[in-house]
Protein backbone atom coordinates (compact mmCIF):
# COMPACT_ATOMS: atom_id res chain seq x y z
CA UNK A 1 0.00 0.00 0.00
CA UNK A 2 1.08 3.32 -0.66
CA UNK A 3 2.58 5.93 2.12
CA UNK A 4 0.78 9.35 1.63
CA UNK A 5 2.57 11.41 4.70
CA UNK A 6 0.65 14.61 5.90
CA UNK A 7 3.92 16.06 7.50
CA UNK A 8 4.75 19.62 6.26
CA UNK A 9 8.40 18.74 6.07
CA UNK A 10 7.49 15.70 3.74
CA UNK A 11 8.78 16.31 -0.04
CA UNK A 12 5.94 15.24 -1.00
CA UNK A 13 6.93 11.80 -2.43
CA UNK A 14 4.99 8.81 -2.82
CA UNK A 15 5.85 5.43 -1.67
CA UNK A 16 5.09 1.96 -2.60
CA UNK A 17 6.14 -1.32 -1.58
CA UNK A 18 6.99 -4.01 -3.76
CA UNK A 19 9.09 -7.33 -4.39
CA UNK A 20 12.01 -5.80 -4.17
CA UNK A 21 11.30 -3.52 -1.27
CA UNK A 22 9.89 0.49 -1.13
CA UNK A 23 9.96 2.72 -3.99
CA UNK A 24 9.33 6.12 -4.51
CA UNK A 25 6.72 7.04 -7.47
CA UNK A 26 6.03 10.17 -9.32
CA UNK A 27 3.87 12.41 -7.20
CA UNK A 28 1.07 12.45 -10.00
CA UNK A 29 0.92 10.84 -13.43
CA UNK A 30 -1.68 11.44 -16.20
CA UNK A 31 -4.54 8.88 -15.20
CA UNK A 32 -4.33 9.66 -11.83
CA UNK A 33 -4.55 13.29 -11.86
CA UNK A 34 -7.60 13.02 -14.06
CA UNK A 35 -8.86 10.77 -10.91
CA UNK A 36 -7.84 12.71 -8.25
CA UNK A 37 -9.44 16.01 -10.45
CA UNK A 38 -12.81 14.00 -10.47
CA UNK A 39 -12.17 12.99 -6.81
CA UNK A 40 -11.72 16.88 -5.98
CA UNK A 41 -15.04 17.96 -6.93
CA UNK A 42 -16.86 15.85 -3.80
CA UNK A 43 -15.89 17.94 -1.24
CA UNK A 44 -17.56 20.75 -2.58
CA UNK A 45 -20.93 18.52 -3.74
CA UNK A 46 -23.78 16.94 -1.85
CA UNK A 47 -23.63 13.50 -0.24
CA UNK A 48 -27.07 11.81 0.33
CA UNK A 49 -27.33 9.08 2.99
CA UNK A 50 -30.01 7.51 4.64
CA UNK A 51 -33.47 5.60 3.64
CA UNK A 52 -34.02 7.20 0.57
CA UNK A 53 -36.17 10.05 2.25
CA UNK A 54 -33.84 12.51 4.86
CA UNK A 55 -30.89 13.80 3.13
CA UNK A 56 -28.06 14.65 5.30
CA UNK A 57 -25.70 17.55 4.21
CA UNK A 58 -21.73 17.14 5.22
CA UNK A 59 -19.98 19.61 6.09
CA UNK A 60 -16.47 20.73 4.20
CA UNK A 61 -14.01 18.80 6.50
CA UNK A 62 -16.16 15.69 6.06
CA UNK A 63 -16.18 16.13 2.28
CA UNK A 64 -12.17 16.86 2.22
CA UNK A 65 -11.80 13.80 4.29
CA UNK A 66 -14.33 11.30 2.37
CA UNK A 67 -12.33 12.94 -1.06
CA UNK A 68 -8.86 12.06 0.68
CA UNK A 69 -9.77 8.91 1.54
CA UNK A 70 -11.11 7.80 -1.29
CA UNK A 71 -7.97 9.59 -3.06
CA UNK A 72 -5.78 6.99 -1.37
CA UNK A 73 -8.11 3.14 -2.69
CA UNK A 74 -7.98 5.06 -6.10
CA UNK A 75 -4.10 5.12 -6.01
CA UNK A 76 -4.08 1.35 -3.99
CA UNK A 77 -6.17 -0.06 -6.98
CA UNK A 78 -4.98 1.76 -10.18
CA UNK A 79 -1.89 0.29 -10.47
CA UNK A 80 -1.27 0.61 -14.18
CA UNK A 81 -1.05 4.49 -13.83
CA UNK A 82 2.09 4.04 -11.22
CA UNK A 83 4.98 5.44 -12.41
CA UNK A 84 8.06 4.22 -10.14
CA UNK A 85 11.10 6.81 -9.59
CA UNK A 86 13.73 5.00 -10.69
CA UNK A 87 17.02 6.89 -10.51
CA UNK A 88 20.18 4.52 -11.10
CA UNK A 89 22.62 6.46 -8.86
CA UNK A 90 22.86 6.38 -5.11
CA UNK A 91 25.01 8.62 -2.24
CA UNK A 92 27.09 7.11 -0.07
CA UNK A 93 26.88 8.08 3.12
CA UNK A 94 28.49 6.52 5.96
CA UNK A 95 27.52 8.37 8.48
CA UNK A 96 24.30 9.70 9.99
CA UNK A 97 23.32 13.78 9.50
CA UNK A 98 19.98 15.68 10.23
CA UNK A 99 19.74 15.46 6.45
CA UNK A 100 20.12 12.41 6.07
CA UNK A 101 19.53 9.06 8.79
CA UNK A 102 20.71 5.91 8.58
CA UNK A 103 23.31 4.46 6.11
CA UNK A 104 23.32 3.12 2.67
CA UNK A 105 22.93 -0.84 2.70
CA UNK A 106 23.47 -3.56 -0.26
CA UNK A 107 20.42 -4.00 -0.62
CA UNK A 108 19.20 -0.46 -1.16
CA UNK A 109 21.92 -0.31 -3.81
CA UNK A 110 20.75 -3.29 -5.83
CA UNK A 111 17.79 -1.43 -6.04
CA UNK A 112 18.76 2.24 -6.76
CA UNK A 113 21.54 0.58 -9.35
CA UNK A 114 19.10 -0.99 -11.20
CA UNK A 115 21.53 -4.81 -11.00
CA UNK A 116 18.61 -6.28 -12.68
CA UNK A 117 18.73 -4.62 -15.78
CA UNK A 118 22.51 -4.38 -16.10
CA UNK A 119 22.78 -7.81 -16.52
CA UNK A 120 21.09 -7.63 -19.60
CA UNK A 121 23.82 -5.56 -21.06
CA UNK A 122 26.45 -7.29 -22.27
CA UNK A 123 29.19 -4.85 -21.22
CA UNK A 124 27.77 -4.99 -17.26
CA UNK A 125 27.12 -9.12 -17.03
CA UNK A 126 30.90 -10.01 -15.59
CA UNK A 127 31.03 -7.34 -13.70
CA UNK A 128 27.45 -8.44 -11.91
CA UNK A 129 28.33 -11.84 -11.73
CA UNK A 130 32.13 -10.88 -10.61
CA UNK A 131 30.13 -8.65 -8.05
CA UNK A 132 27.78 -11.37 -6.63
CA UNK A 133 30.34 -13.82 -6.33
CA UNK A 134 32.83 -11.43 -4.02
CA UNK A 135 29.34 -11.11 -1.94
CA UNK A 136 29.23 -14.91 -1.79
CA UNK A 137 32.55 -15.73 -0.69
CA UNK A 138 32.98 -12.96 1.93
CA UNK A 139 29.73 -11.03 2.47
CA UNK A 140 27.43 -13.23 2.66
CA UNK A 141 26.50 -13.02 6.69
CA UNK A 142 25.71 -9.07 6.50
CA UNK A 143 23.10 -8.54 3.89
CA UNK A 144 19.80 -7.69 5.98
CA UNK A 145 16.79 -9.36 4.52
CA UNK A 146 15.96 -7.39 1.79
CA UNK A 147 19.57 -7.41 0.46
CA UNK A 148 19.06 -11.54 0.42
CA UNK A 149 15.97 -11.21 -1.69
CA UNK A 150 17.36 -8.86 -3.81
CA UNK A 151 20.29 -10.78 -4.09
CA UNK A 152 18.69 -13.77 -5.13
CA UNK A 153 16.57 -12.14 -7.53
CA UNK A 154 19.34 -11.11 -9.68
CA UNK A 155 20.81 -14.48 -9.75
CA UNK A 156 18.33 -15.78 -10.55
CA UNK A 157 17.78 -13.80 -13.53
CA UNK A 158 21.37 -14.28 -14.30
CA UNK A 159 20.55 -18.23 -14.38
CA UNK A 160 17.93 -17.75 -16.97
CA UNK A 161 20.01 -15.43 -18.91
CA UNK A 162 22.73 -17.96 -19.30
CA UNK A 163 20.13 -20.93 -19.87
CA UNK A 164 18.40 -18.75 -23.19
CA UNK A 165 21.77 -17.06 -24.01
CA UNK A 166 23.92 -19.89 -22.88
CA UNK A 167 26.34 -16.56 -22.59
CA UNK A 168 29.52 -17.41 -20.47
CA UNK A 169 28.38 -20.53 -18.15
CA UNK A 170 31.37 -20.77 -17.47
CA UNK A 171 31.80 -17.62 -15.20
CA UNK A 172 27.89 -18.65 -13.38
CA UNK A 173 28.95 -21.98 -12.45
CA UNK A 174 32.29 -20.63 -10.48
CA UNK A 175 29.88 -18.11 -8.76
CA UNK A 176 26.97 -21.15 -8.28
CA UNK A 177 30.13 -23.13 -6.64
CA UNK A 178 31.60 -20.82 -4.16
CA UNK A 179 28.02 -19.88 -3.50
CA UNK A 180 27.48 -23.46 -2.44
CA UNK A 181 30.74 -23.75 -0.42
CA UNK A 182 29.70 -21.03 1.87
CA UNK A 183 26.08 -21.80 2.45
CA UNK A 184 27.26 -25.38 3.18
CA UNK A 185 29.80 -24.35 5.85
CA UNK A 186 27.41 -21.38 7.36
CA UNK A 187 24.20 -23.62 7.71
CA UNK A 188 26.07 -26.65 8.80
CA UNK A 189 25.08 -26.20 12.37
CA UNK A 190 21.08 -26.15 13.06
CA UNK A 191 20.34 -23.26 15.10
CA UNK A 192 24.15 -21.79 15.20
CA UNK A 193 23.46 -19.82 11.51
CA UNK A 194 25.37 -16.80 11.19
CA UNK A 195 22.96 -15.66 8.14
CA UNK A 196 20.01 -13.40 9.25
CA UNK A 197 16.97 -14.92 8.51
CA UNK A 198 15.26 -18.94 9.39
CA UNK A 199 17.51 -21.66 9.15
CA UNK A 200 15.43 -23.49 7.04
CA UNK A 201 14.79 -20.86 4.19
CA UNK A 202 18.77 -20.91 3.71
CA UNK A 203 18.19 -24.63 3.39
CA UNK A 204 15.43 -23.95 0.85
CA UNK A 205 18.21 -21.79 -1.10
CA UNK A 206 21.06 -24.55 -1.03
CA UNK A 207 18.24 -26.64 -3.10
CA UNK A 208 17.49 -24.04 -5.42
CA UNK A 209 21.24 -23.29 -5.83
CA UNK A 210 21.98 -27.47 -6.69
CA UNK A 211 19.59 -27.22 -8.70
CA UNK A 212 20.52 -24.31 -10.72
CA UNK A 213 24.29 -26.24 -10.81
CA UNK A 214 22.66 -29.39 -12.46
CA UNK A 215 20.57 -27.16 -15.35
CA UNK A 216 23.68 -25.55 -15.84
CA UNK A 217 25.53 -29.17 -15.97
CA UNK A 218 22.69 -30.52 -18.61
CA UNK A 219 22.98 -27.40 -20.38
CA UNK A 220 23.59 -28.20 -24.30
CA UNK A 221 24.98 -25.65 -26.62
CA UNK A 222 22.99 -25.13 -29.74
CA UNK A 223 24.66 -25.84 -32.88
CA UNK A 224 24.44 -22.11 -35.31
CA UNK A 225 23.47 -23.32 -38.52
CA UNK A 226 25.32 -20.88 -41.29
CA UNK A 227 26.32 -21.46 -44.32
CA UNK A 228 27.96 -17.59 -44.52
CA UNK A 229 31.87 -17.25 -43.17
CA UNK A 230 32.59 -18.97 -39.91
CA UNK A 231 35.58 -18.37 -37.68
CA UNK A 232 37.48 -21.66 -39.56
CA UNK A 233 37.11 -19.43 -42.80
CA UNK A 234 39.33 -16.54 -40.93
CA UNK A 235 42.96 -16.37 -41.98
CA UNK A 236 45.92 -17.37 -38.95
CA UNK A 237 46.93 -13.99 -38.76
CA UNK A 238 43.68 -13.07 -37.66
CA UNK A 239 42.49 -15.42 -35.38
CA UNK A 240 45.76 -14.95 -34.05
CA UNK A 241 44.73 -11.59 -32.89
CA UNK A 242 42.08 -12.75 -32.10
CA UNK A 243 43.51 -15.43 -28.98
CA UNK A 244 46.27 -12.17 -28.22
CA UNK A 245 42.66 -10.09 -27.38
CA UNK A 246 41.80 -12.79 -24.80
CA UNK A 247 42.26 -11.85 -20.54
CA UNK A 248 41.32 -14.96 -19.40
CA UNK A 249 43.73 -18.51 -20.15
CA UNK A 250 40.74 -20.36 -19.76
CA UNK A 251 38.93 -18.51 -22.60
CA UNK A 252 41.98 -18.97 -24.87
CA UNK A 253 41.81 -22.76 -23.95
CA UNK A 254 38.23 -23.04 -24.69
CA UNK A 255 38.66 -21.78 -27.84
CA UNK A 256 41.68 -24.05 -28.73
CA UNK A 257 39.25 -26.68 -28.29
CA UNK A 258 36.97 -25.92 -31.37
CA UNK A 259 39.36 -26.82 -34.13
CA UNK A 260 43.29 -28.24 -34.33
CA UNK A 261 44.34 -25.29 -36.17
CA UNK A 262 42.74 -22.82 -33.03
CA UNK A 263 44.67 -25.57 -30.54
CA UNK A 264 47.94 -24.91 -32.55
CA UNK A 265 47.69 -21.11 -32.48
CA UNK A 266 46.68 -21.67 -28.72
CA UNK A 267 49.72 -23.44 -27.63
CA UNK A 268 52.11 -20.67 -28.78
CA UNK A 269 54.36 -19.66 -26.30
CA UNK A 270 54.46 -15.84 -26.84
CA UNK A 271 50.45 -15.77 -26.60
CA UNK A 272 50.78 -17.37 -23.09
CA UNK A 273 54.17 -14.98 -22.57
CA UNK A 274 52.35 -11.81 -23.48
CA UNK A 275 49.28 -12.87 -20.95
CA UNK A 276 51.36 -13.33 -17.70
CA UNK A 277 52.79 -10.05 -18.50
CA UNK A 278 49.62 -8.37 -18.23
CA UNK A 279 48.48 -10.06 -15.01
CA UNK A 280 51.69 -10.34 -13.14
CA UNK A 281 55.15 -8.28 -12.34
CA UNK A 282 58.59 -9.93 -13.50
CA UNK A 283 58.94 -10.32 -9.47
CA UNK A 284 56.20 -12.18 -9.64
CA UNK A 285 57.91 -14.63 -12.45
CA UNK A 286 60.99 -15.30 -10.11
CA UNK A 287 59.57 -16.61 -7.28
CA UNK A 288 57.54 -19.14 -9.44
CA UNK A 289 59.38 -19.67 -12.20
CA UNK A 290 58.67 -23.49 -14.14
CA UNK A 291 60.70 -24.47 -16.81
CA UNK A 292 59.54 -27.16 -19.81
CA UNK A 293 61.49 -30.08 -20.30
CA UNK A 294 63.64 -28.28 -22.95
CA UNK A 295 65.02 -25.88 -20.44
CA UNK A 296 62.26 -23.28 -21.49
CA UNK A 297 59.96 -21.52 -19.28
CA UNK A 298 56.88 -22.57 -19.43
CA UNK A 299 54.67 -19.71 -19.74
CA UNK A 300 51.22 -21.57 -19.91
CA UNK A 301 51.98 -23.41 -16.85
CA UNK A 302 52.91 -19.98 -15.11
CA UNK A 303 50.25 -18.13 -16.02
CA UNK A 304 47.52 -20.77 -13.61
CA UNK A 305 50.24 -21.04 -11.14
CA UNK A 306 50.74 -17.70 -10.48
CA UNK A 307 46.63 -16.85 -10.52
CA UNK A 308 46.65 -18.89 -7.44
CA UNK A 309 48.70 -17.20 -5.72
CA UNK A 310 48.49 -13.49 -7.30
CA UNK A 311 44.93 -11.74 -8.20
CA UNK A 312 44.93 -11.24 -11.75
CA UNK A 313 43.66 -7.92 -13.72
CA UNK A 314 40.07 -7.30 -13.89
CA UNK A 315 39.14 -6.25 -17.09
CA UNK A 316 34.81 -5.35 -17.67
CA UNK A 317 33.43 -3.06 -20.65
CA UNK A 318 31.89 -1.06 -18.34
CA UNK A 319 31.73 -0.50 -14.49
CA UNK A 320 30.00 1.62 -11.80
CA UNK A 321 31.72 5.23 -11.69
CA UNK A 322 32.20 7.11 -7.59
CA UNK A 323 31.89 11.03 -7.82
CA UNK A 324 34.53 12.29 -4.95
CA UNK A 325 32.72 15.56 -5.34
CA UNK A 326 29.57 14.15 -4.91
CA UNK A 327 29.86 10.80 -2.88
CA UNK A 328 27.47 9.53 -5.81
CA UNK A 329 27.82 5.60 -6.97
CA UNK A 330 26.03 5.67 -10.46
CA UNK A 331 26.52 4.04 -14.20
CA UNK A 332 28.36 6.21 -16.49
CA UNK A 333 26.11 6.23 -18.88
CA UNK A 334 23.25 7.05 -16.89
CA UNK A 335 25.12 9.57 -15.39
CA UNK A 336 24.49 12.09 -11.86
CA UNK A 337 23.39 15.29 -10.78
CA UNK A 338 27.09 16.36 -10.02
CA UNK A 339 27.93 20.06 -8.71
CA UNK A 340 31.56 20.12 -9.23
CA UNK A 341 32.66 22.75 -12.35
CA UNK A 342 34.26 19.99 -14.25
CA UNK A 343 32.45 16.63 -13.27
CA UNK A 344 34.89 14.60 -15.42
CA UNK A 345 37.93 15.11 -12.97
CA UNK A 346 36.11 13.96 -10.05
CA UNK A 347 34.94 10.61 -11.42
CA UNK A 348 37.09 7.19 -10.44
CA UNK A 349 36.18 3.65 -12.03
CA UNK A 350 34.76 1.09 -9.52
CA UNK A 351 35.98 -2.58 -9.19
CA UNK A 352 33.40 -5.07 -7.48
CA UNK A 353 35.66 -5.47 -4.43
CA UNK A 354 36.18 -1.63 -4.09
CA UNK A 355 32.14 -1.26 -4.24
CA UNK A 356 31.99 -4.01 -1.40
CA UNK A 357 34.17 -2.00 0.87
CA UNK A 358 32.29 1.39 0.15
CA UNK A 359 29.04 -0.45 2.47
CA UNK A 360 31.41 -1.59 4.81
CA UNK A 361 30.96 0.08 8.06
Amino acid sequence: MPFLGQDWRSPGWRWVKTEDGWKRCEPFSPALEDGNNQLNDISHAVILTGDGEDEEIYSTEDCEFAAKKRKKDHFRDNTDSQCFYREKWIYVHKESTKERHGYCTLGEAFNRLDFSSAIQDIRRFNYVVKLLQLIAKSQLTSLSGVAQKNYFNILDKIVQKVMEDQYNPRLIKDLLQDLSSTLCILIRGVGKSELVGNVNVWICRLETILLWQQQLKNLQMNKQVNNGLTLSDLPLHMLNNILYRFSDGWDIITLGQVTPTLYMLSEDRQLWKKLCQYHFAEKQFCRHLILSEEGHIDWKLMYFTLQKYYPIKEQYGDTLHFCRHCSILFWKDTGHPCTASDPNTCLMPVSPQHFIDLFKF
